[in-house]
């Protein structure tokens, strides 16, 4: 199984670079490109989502299926990066997500429209720079106001 394309790292600072470089990669190629042949190599088999649902917890099988839902339902998502900080093996972001709802997402159909919300992920790397758990906090009740999909 390959890792990250980062060279390996050996000093703090520079494992810490490889997680930013990691988390910045996952969400620009794997979310927003929809680039699911780079998820082995940026996650790790044991991977714990926190945040998920209990079924779609474990594993990368269930990045695959959140990955492939959102480009889906978003297939113009953006993710734009406001800012990340990271110590010995976590990195924290906070960003936007946004794009337009072009295709079924929880049970509705597409709406056709634009949506913009902030998020924060919180991840935690393994030793061969791979995700082992995220945490993430998203606002999902401004998302589902702007798909006009709650009141």
């Amino acid at each position: 199984m390959t890792t990250t394309s980062s060279p390996a790292a050996s000093s703090p600072s520079e494992i810490v670079a490889r997680n930013r470089d990691t988390m910045r990669r996952i969400y620009l190629e794997i979310i927003d490109s929809g680039r699911v042949d780079l998820i082995d190599s940026h996650f790790a088999p044991e991977l714990t989502n926190h945040t998920a649902p209990e079924p779609l917890r474990h594993g990368t099988e269930a990045i695959v299926g959140l990955v492939t839902m959102l480009r889906t339902a978003f297939p113009d998502c953006r993710t734009e990066i406001e800012d990340m900080v990271g110590t010995g093996d976590v990195v924290v972001m906070r960003n936007w997500f946004s794009g337009t709802h072009l295709g079924p997402f929880l049970g509705n159909e597409p709406t056709g429209r634009p949506f913009r919300f902030r998020q924060m992920h919180w991840m935690r790397f393994g030793a061969d720079g791979r995700v082992t758990d995220h945490w993430g906090l998203r606002d999902d009740v401004a998302h589902l106001q702007q798909l006009g999909l709650t009141r």
